[in-house]
């Protein structure tokens, strides 16, 4: 199975530029704790829940500062069309919960997002599904 196939498509994302209330103010909207910064059609940095909490506030910043100050640039991402059990193996060994998706490796582009939760909902071997079982109780 492909990444294509569980991943979801067109994600939420916020312009590079955007400050740190606008991508708190889009989690919340999204109810979700992963928000893309994306220049272009090419994603710069991703900002996590754990971002806003443990950067953004432990280090003082103004929630008018730019997303980017607090933003992970060392992007961790899936390929659409990369095996699921490969993309969950890396996964397990870079302890995340999520991956945002690039179309491929020439143009780079978003295209998605993939979570434990998206694999464990198509997910048909049960070993593979006690994996991620395990995995969403120690990721971030």
């Amino acid at each position: 199975m492909q990444v294509r196939e569980v991943m979801t498509q067109r994600p939420d994302y916020c312009p590079a530029d955007a400050t740190i209330r606008q991508v708190a103010e889009r989690m919340r909207k999204d109810n979700s704790g992963f928000e893309p910064l994306v220049e272009g059609d090419r994603i710069v940095g991703t900002v996590t829940d754990r971002d806003l909490t443990v950067r953004a506030l432990a280090e003082g910043k103004s929630p008018d500062d730019k997303a980017s100050s607090i933003a992970t640039s060392e992007v961790l991402y899936a390929f659409e069309e990369q095996d699921v059990k490969e993309v969950l193996r890396n996964m397990q060994e870079q302890h995340v919960q999520r991956l945002v998706v690039l179309n491929n490796q020439n143009d780079k582009r978003l295209v998605g997002v993939v979570t434990l939760s998206d694999i464990a909902d198509r997910c048909e071997d049960d070993q593979m599904a006690r994996e991620i079982a395990n995995c969403s109780k120690h990721y971030h």
